[in-house]
């Protein structure tokens, strides 16, 4: 008899047992049965608990959770139905070198991807997942990235012996019986698999945040699957967003002509009431989650959140591009996240949030550095320890996070679960030099140049000079689920499946003078820039065209209401041919790591770039 047929309560008798089943068997729910059995008899839980996504059935998780010590709840006066989890110290953060895709062939996973033949790797996550779920529930957890039902939405099945992680999955995805009932019409769908790593024996007590010292995060590309062993931290455990919503269906973009990118998705509303929507793709601390909520200094202007870290993007019938945040809620960074940097995100996170790794006031509600301007005289830190201004440790850990539904935010536009035509896709990275405020690109194939080269400065950086770069091209570094190379290839064949493409920019927030201050007031001033790009789109203004693309003209960007000295403003924009054609090599060398995979179109792009920069030079 199959082990769902007897599914119990998990934990205790406050999780019954839900109706997740589809009203009548098809063959198409057969199978997931089948291979929920099969992951069961590997794993061997107890007890197998099938989500429905019910208030009740997440009222009673988090009072699970609460009896067992993995979560502490919030003082309901200053943050109601939200709590506290602190993980194990050895489990704090997405471990990039425990990362994996596991293709068929070496090429196709490429030089930025930790590569691992399937054969090899399943033979050693086999035995580590042998009764990995001993003692403990095993949730099946049907999910939509994207509305349910929606046309650029995917489905997918998370098995776990987590309860944090099937919280957070709650909050991060659209889960539930409507889901199941998708997949038991034939709805196409991702199988992921994860275990802690942590199985108990009769009569074991458990830990409040069980892991294991041995971790590993495995995609395989080729069969769509997802494997996680040993680790209940953020993209490590909740397996929908980096691991499925870019790794893997970077991998369905390529085979099925869309795109999976790490952006944010943004709606920019004009004084004159009209809407254009914006991607834009920020390596990690570039601003990405502030561009989101962005509050516009700019009288009349208002910007919507669609989302703030993953988009996907379509050709739709009209010939344009379409782009869902397949996400639900935000994963998002507390450190740094505060009144005077984000006051959005602070008021999304007024209650029903999931912390990790904050740190604890005496009142009962969270603090992180950053939070606010004074530092508590007390704190329990995210380790439980006591915590006062004079300890020689962070309060909370620099990778705590939140997690909170989208709808929650302020910004969030009415219809952001709906699909929108992109009119402008942006990158950026940190660079303190070189690069300017905002470039626009000669056309799709020169941005897609523009995207492949995206990197930061290192601190170590000389001012004034190329220093050493840390690349991250369109963001994606991390979380590419191919050959990067074979993915720059896929962008230039974008420009054959869309009519009308959206225009591509360059944005650089982060440039410092010689004397190591900031140019750029940054932040809510970053509409200005965002008013250029509209009024581009709109044309409204010129721009003037450079070696490395198009600036604005002068006394264009708006600068009503702030001080930026014409000295600044000069160097915000100015372009040294001898320090672009340096970076030039840096660009070839990066090129020359993928080999000749690299799309011609690009090599053609950069050799362009340097007739451009050579003939500046002589003029």
């Amino acid at each position: 008899m199959s082990l769902v047929e007897h599914t119990t309560v998990a934990t205790d008798s406050r999780l019954a047992e839900h109706g997740a089943q589809p009203d009548h068997r098809t063959p198409a729910f057969d199978a997931l049965v089948r291979w929920v059995d099969e992951i069961a008899a590997l794993t061997q839980p107890d007890r197998i608990h099938w989500v429905d996504g019910s208030a009740e059935e997440n009222e009673a998780l988090l009072a699970d959770m609460v009896a067992q010590g993995t979560l502490t709840k919030l003082n309901e006066q200053w943050r109601p139905n939200s709590y506290l989890a602190r993980s194990d110290a050895g489990d704090v953060a997405r471990l990039e070198s425990r990362t994996f895709i596991a293709s068929e062939r070496e090429d196709d996973a490429g030089p930025t991807n930790n590569w691992i033949a399937p054969a090899e790797i399943r033979e050693t996550l086999t035995p580590l997942f042998e009764g990995s779920m001993r003692g403990r529930t095993m949730f099946v957890v049907p999910f939509s990235m994207g509305k349910v039902g929606g046309p650029i939405s995917q489905l997918g099945v998370q098995l776990t012996d987590s309860p944090y992680a099937v919280a957070s999955i709650e909050i991060m995805t659209r889960v539930g019986a409507d889901v199941t009932e998708l997949i038991a019409g034939g709805t196409p769908w991702v199988r992921t698999v994860h275990s802690v790593g942590h199985p108990l024996e009769p009569g074991e007590a458990d830990v409040a945040w069980p892991s294991n010292d041995e971790k590993y995060i495995v995609h395989f590309p080729e069969s769509l699957e997802v494997w996680s062993y040993g680790s209940g931290y953020g993209g490590n455990a909740i397996l929908a967003k980096k691991c499925y919503a870019l790794r893997i269906a970077s991998v369905l973009g390529r085979d099925q002509g869309w795109m999976a990118e790490h952006m944010l998705l943004i709606r920019v509303v004009s004084p004159e009431g009209r809407k254009h929507h914006i991607a834009a793709a920020f390596p990690s601390a570039c601003g990405k989650t502030n561009l989101a909520m962005l509050r516009p200094t700019i009288p009349g202007w208002s910007v919507e959140t669609l989302g703030d870290d993953i988009a996907w993007i379509r050709p739709g019938d009209d010939g344009r591009l379409y782009a869902i945040n397949p996400e639900a809620g935000f994963f998002g960074v507390a450190p740094g996240t505060g009144v005077s940097t984000n006051v959005t995100a602070v008021e999304t996170l007024h209650g029903n949030v999931i912390f990790t790794n904050v740190a604890l006031r005496p009142d009962g509600d969270v603090w992180w550095e950053g939070l606010t301007d004074e530092t508590p005289d007390r704190l329990v830190d995210w380790q439980g320890e006591d915590w006062t201004p004079d300890s020689d440790r962070p309060a909370a850990h620099p990778n705590s996070r939140f997690t909170v539904s989208a709808a929650q935010a302020p910004s969030i536009s009415d219809d952001w679960e709906e699909a929108v035509p992109l009119d402008a896709i942006l990158f950026g990275g940190r660079r303190a030099t070189n690069v300017p405020l905002v470039t626009e690109a000669f056309d799709w194939n020169h941005g897609t140049f523009m995207g492949s080269t995206i990197s930061s400065e290192r601190t170590a950086a000389a001012e004034g000079t190329v220093g050493e770069l840390r690349r991250d091209p369109f963001a994606m570094m991390p979380f590419c689920g191919y050959n990067m190379a074979d993915y720059f290839g896929h962008w230039i064949e974008m420009a054959s499946l869309a009519s009308t493409l959206p225009a591509i920019y360059q944005v650089n927030w982060f440039r410092k003078g010689d004397d190591g201050r900031f140019l750029w007031p940054g932040f809510s001033e970053n509409a200005r820039v965002i008013e250029w790009i509209i009024r581009r789109l709109e044309g409204e203004v010129d721009a003037v065209e450079t070696p490395i693309g198009r600036v604005p003209a002068a006394g264009d960007l708006n600068l009503d209401g702030i001080e930026v000295p014409g000295a600044d403003l000069e160097e915000l924009f100015s372009i040294e041919p001898e320090t672009w054609l340096a970076e030039a090599d840096l660009t070839e060398d990066f090129y020359n790591t993928f080999g000749d995979r690299v799309p011609a179109e690009l090599r053609e792009q950069l050799a362009a770039l340097r007739e451009r920069l050579q003939t500046a030079k002589k003029g």
